[in-house]
């Protein structure tokens, strides 16, 4: 009965960091700009010119 309740805890603690975890990112802006990285493949570099 001792290892179900410390298994239970232990990944009670191991859900409550990766949900703080994704709370930062969310909140620290990591997701804002998802469309901008597919488009950016589509459009060309501007060339450079040769001095």
């Amino acid at each position: 009965m001792l290892i179900i309740v410390l298994l239970i805890s232990i990944s009670l603690t191991i859900a409550i960091v990766f949900l703080a975890a994704f709370v930062w990112s969310m909140h620290s802006g990591q997701f804002d700009d998802t469309d901008g990285p597919s488009v950016r493949m589509l459009f060309e570099d501007k060339k450079k010119k040769d001095l």
